[in-house]
């Protein structure tokens, strides 16, 4: 048993990222293929957040607000290829200032357009202790996992992806059970595999799942969905005895007591069922992820039905570790959530999209309202001062969006009649930093919101 003689109080935080995982690839969505025990128990016993969204639907602009707790267009990695600022504040300092130690293992997915591999030390957003590549679908295959170390030196890692990098995860745990530590572990896993635009399980695993149960909206839309589908359930399958495995080895260091371990995913998939590629739309087939958190402050939390961001995940470890949330962080800590204060709580969620489109969307639990730039470059331009109306759905009605109701008559009343100024306003206020910490609730009009 390590010696943990040096340990303060405050508990030590492992973040478990994926990668494009839907949502619903969960059996407490009501997945039937038990894709994910480990995550269920994870929710049945801790918090479950059971309506999760990314702010943005991309790999890098996810990851810039995760890292630092701020939209992308107010770090400027609203595209991916965009580095994080030298100066950015992310996690790592805020938790090496409060005497933790640090790590990042995996897909950083954070530096500059042309660095695929190795990244800078400037460039790795004050993590100490390093093992990651900057894009890992291109320096790696599902059995050839190739990292860099902190001197930029190449790591091969043994077994399949998610495997190898969480095996070095867990040699990580084991190295510092002695001091609190804050890890970051990012899977690639279930991403797609860019090269072969191909999902690829471990061996055996596709054979499970192909043809079988598919959710509704796929199963409506098709796209590429009966080619892929029975690849990325097994690549969700394997992502889930990762996690099993790193759950055990909390326990076996004797470390669960003590330790925060949060689950969640950058953005979901929608198999080209909205555009010519996976994700980029403002459909729960993107935004939707799966979240949930366990160890101390998160036992026996339930499950939280309020409507939560990417944004608020950040303030929310901080919290949970007594350390300060900083004034700019646009989200805010969930953990009154879990001793009732619920009143205040936002009744929606705000989603910026890029790359496809230079568009805005609000999600509330009855409404998905979006909006989209038809002037502006989705590469070039981080947000217009003129939107349109794109899209409207009542999830109530139409849970899987296959009824777009903007122009509809009959809803004039919900979608409001100013969509061409729909965001403006909103924009300017999204990057103003800490006047976000009240996020508006929405009341009647959702165009309301967006445009203020």
């Amino acid at each position: 048993m390590p010696d943990r003689s040096d340990r303060s109080d405050r508990p030590n935080v492992v973040v478990f990222l994926t990668d494009q995982q839907r949502w619903d690839t969960a059996g407490v969505y009501g997945n039937p293929l038990d894709l994910t025990p480990n995550f269920d128990r994870m929710c049945q016993r801790g918090t479950h957040l059971a309506y999760s969204f990314t702010c943005q639907p991309v790999c890098g602009p996810a990851r810039s607000a995760l890292q630092t707790g701020l939209y992308p267009t107010t770090t400027g990695c609203f595209t991916n290829g965009v580095p994080l600022p030298e100066e950015a504040r992310t996690l790592a300092h805020r938790f090496r200032d409060a005497g933790y130690t640090t790590g990042y293992i995996g897909k950083w997915h954070l530096a500059d357009a042309d660095c695929v591999g190795p990244v800078p030390t400037a460039r790795r957003g004050g993590y100490e202790h390093w093992l990651a590549s900057n894009i890992l679908e291109f320096t790696s295959e599902p059995y050839h996992t190739v990292v860099y170390d902190a001197a930029g030196e190449p790591v091969m890692l043994s077994g399949y992806r998610a495997d190898a990098v969480t095996d070095a995860a867990v040699r990580y745990l084991r190295d510092n059970a002695h001091r609190p530590f804050f890890l970051f572990l990012s899977l690639l896993e279930p991403h797609h595999q860019n090269a072969i635009d191909d999902y690829p399980p471990p061996d055996g695993y596709r054979e499970r799942y192909a043809g079988r149960w598919t959710p509704p909206d796929l199963a409506a839309l098709g796209g590429s969905t009966h080619r892929h589908l029975g690849g990325y359930f097994g690549m969700v399958k394997r992502v889930d005895e990762a996690l099993g495995r790193l759950l055990d080895a909390v326990n076996s260091l004797g470390l669960a007591d003590n330790t925060i371990v949060c689950f969640t995913s950058d953005h979901g998939c929608h198999f080209k069922t909205r555009n010519e590629e996976y994700k980029r739309s403002p459909h729960d087939a993107s935004i939707r992820v799966p979240t949930a958190l366990r160890g101390p402050g998160f036992e026996g939390g339930g499950r939280v039905r309020q409507l939560v961001s990417l944004i608020d995940l950040p303030p929310t470890l901080l919290d949970a570790c007594g350390i300060p949330v900083p004034g700019e962080m646009v989200g805010r800590s969930i953990l009154p959530l879990l001793t009732g204060a619920r009143d205040a709580w936002p009744e929606e969620v705000f989603v910026q999209i890029s790359e496809a489109q230079v568009g805005r969307a609000v999600r509330t639990h009855r409404w998905k309202y979006g909006v989209v730039a038809p002037d502006a470059d989705p590469w070039r331009h981080p947000g217009s001062d003129r939107y349109v109306e794109d899209c409207l759905y009542d999830l109530d009605a139409d849970p899987y969006e296959l009824r777009n109701l903007v122009g509809s008559e009959s809803h004039r009343q919900v979608a409001g009649r100013d969509a061409g100024k729909a965001g403006t306003q909103d924009e300017s206020r999204r990057r103003g930093g800490a006047a976000d910490r009240s996020r508006p609730r929405v009341s009647g009009c959702v165009s309301e919101w967006v445009s203020r």
